[in-house]
């Protein structure tokens, strides 16, 4: 959210009250909500006799810029409570009396108004000067939607009208340029059309289906990571995907994180049983199965494991938020002179990935936790500070930016989130690391010191690739379905430009799959240019064209996608090609990648 201090605030504030009088001045019985600004602009919720549709957009507009050139000034005053309420009463505005009652059951005793022109809110600002201040030519009303007076469905249902509010015209217009872009990049959009994922209801809300070609994508990632995680030393487990009550009570999720987990089995005469929403219970059994020696830690326990939770349906966005998740999880247990290196060997993994990926402007939020909100959090007022200060120190020593969450931390320690923006500028989170001090001791985990005494072990939980789910909604946003070779769900696809050229180009299909190439043969009876965009289409990175004179010179043109050279290459510099973008993972989805052509 832009700081309330700012002038885009001011603007996109005052924007909300201008708004409120151009639409009064058309429908003059129309009741006032709320008029917030918003990252994008700002929002005004009305309750209309007769409907409002985007028919009535260009005269509000107007109106909204007349008032803009009258250089209305915004002038604020006070009144008590009982005045507030009598005045907005006379207004006939229930919505604002019935706020204005409850601000005053907090306690305030004077309410604020603003008025500009023959306009009226209660508001407590700020705005800017007069009118006249506003960018007549950066602001464009956007789109309607319903609201429910707030947010319960019991309530009226309100109709919301969106302004995009910017300083300038050419801001404007990016942020158009970057939402077109993001609607035709959307992971929803592209995961249909490329047939990478699906949902079904007969499955249930927020239960991902992997498709085939959205399943190599899956494999790829979870093979990168083996990989990396196998060279920084870590241990792969893996564990079942439900336990016990008790194991959650134990580590504290239960009461803790009872909302975020499905509702539990019940079993004739047994316990009952709980899909597992995290990995991190099941890893402390593993590590205290026997007695440990601080000449083990650190001890790197690492898994794919499938998750559980239950997000109210609300909530679930495509794969971003998800119900299913398969988590790149692992948690390191160490010594506390081992700590701040694993942390930062930790957030370095992370960083590398983000840069291999391209993701820019990659920053942290450190989320701590509120000392005054004790029912949340382990009470341990000392082993919070000790964490939260070496986290803080760790993340200020590898030099990113960050920012404080109060109160955001987990309940077992300080969180730390990595977050990217969106095509549309907005901040998400992409993958998480914690550090616990309290599961040590709510499973009694220890080793043996060099002093030969017990010992409590420091966890770190961490997933720098988040969850399959949510990262991989980031990379076909990202990449805009168009992946790099080595994670390309069909790595080439062979086109013979006419019918003699087909047995040639099953030569070089079976000659690419012995060498483990996903490839495949277009025998299709349509065009040659059909062909090749439906290759294009489907975001193919490596087009193979085969003809008389590829056939002759035991060649192929090599068509790269959205580069617009091609490449004549002989079959032992395309395999030495493919193998060296798989093996060295190159991002030859960016056109300033330098790719061998052989040798």
């Amino acid at each position: 959210m832009v700081d309330k201090e700012s002038p885009l605030y001011r603007i996109r504030h005052s924007l909300a009250h201008v708004l409120a009088q151009a639409v009064l001045e058309l429908r003059p019985e129309a009741k006032l909500a709320f008029g917030p600004p918003i990252d994008t602009g700002c929002y005004y919720d009305f309750l209309f006799e007769t409907p409002l549709s985007s028919d009535d957009f260009s005269n509000i507009e107007k109106r909204m810029k007349k008032i803009i050139r009258q250089r209305q000034p915004f002038a604020q005053r006070k009144l008590s409570a009982e005045e507030a309420v009598a005045h907005l009463t006379e207004q006939d505005q229930p919505f604002k009396v019935e706020y204005c009652k409850e601000l005053i059951e907090r306690g305030e005793s004077e309410i604020g108004f603003y008025e500009n022109g023959p306009f009226e809110d209660m508001c407590e600002g700020p705005h800017v000067a007069h009118t006249g201040e506003l960018p007549e030519k950066s602001f464009a009303i956007d789109s309607l939607a319903g609201a429910y007076w707030r947010g319960d469905e019991k309530n009226p249902q309100l109709t919301r009208i969106y302004v995009l509010a910017y300083e300038t015209r050419e801001e404007l217009d990016d942020y158009k340029r970057r939402r077109k872009l993001a609607l035709e990049r959307d992971h929803r959009k592209l995961g249909k059309e490329l047939e990478l994922f699906t949902f079904s209801d007969e499955v249930g809300p927020g239960l991902p289906l992997w498709m085939p070609k959205g399943t190599v994508l899956r494999e790829q990632l979870e093979e990168l990571a083996k990989e990396e995680e196998f060279r920084a030393g870590y241990e792969r487990v893996a564990t079942p995907h439900l336990a016990k009550e008790d194991l959650y009570y134990r580590s504290g999720h239960l009461p803790y994180y009872a909302d975020g987990m499905f509702p539990p089995m019940e079993l004739e005469g047994e316990s009952k049983y709980y899909l597992k929403a995290m990995n991190c219970p099941h890893h402390h059994q593993i590590y205290g199965v026997r007695p440990r020696s601080y000449r083990e830690l650190p001890l790197k326990l690492a898994e794919y494991g499938c998750c559980y939770r239950y997000e109210s349906s609300g909530t679930l966005a495509g794969l971003l938020r998800v119900r299913s998740l398969s988590m790149n999880d692992a948690h390191i247990y160490c010594t506390l002179d081992q700590l701040p290196e694993q942390l930062t060997e930790t957030f370095q993994m992370a960083l590398d990935y983000y840069e291999r990926f391209r993701f820019d402007g990659v920053k942290i939020r450190l989320s701590l936790h509120d000392p005054e909100k004790k029912e949340k959090y382990v009470d341990n007022p000392e082993l919070w500070k000790f964490s939260e200060e070496l986290v803080t120190k760790v993340i200020e020593d590898i030099g990113v930016e960050y920012e404080i969450g109060e109160g955001e931390a987990a309940f077992y320690g300080p969180k730390i989130d990595f977050q990217a923006k969106t095509l549309l500028g907005r901040e998400e989170s992409i993958s998480t690391t914690q550090l616990d001090f309290a599961s040590p001791i709510n499973f009694d985990l220890q080793y043996v010191g060099e002093d030969g005494k017990e010992h409590r072990p420091y966890i770190v939980h961490r997933a720098p690739l988040g969850t399959h789910e949510r990262f991989m909604a980031f990379l076909i946003e990202h990449f805009g379905g168009a992946f790099p070779t080595w994670m390309a769900p069909v790595q080439a696809r062979i086109i013979p430009v006419a019918e003699p050229f087909v047995e040639y180009g099953a030569e070089i299909e079976q000659r690419l799959k012995g060498q483990l190439v996903r490839c495949e043969l277009d025998r299709s009876s349509n065009s040659f240019s059909k062909k090749v965009r439906e290759a294009v289409t489907q975001k193919i990175p490596n087009i193979l064209i085969v003809g008389e004179e590829e056939r002759k010179g035991r060649s192929v043109n090599l068509r790269r996608y959205c580069v617009k050279e091609q490449l004549p290459i002989t079959l032992d510099e395309l395999d030495a090609r493919m193998k060296v973008l798989r093996e060295k993972r190159l991002m030859d989805n960016f056109p300033d990648v330098e790719i061998p052509t052989g040798g």
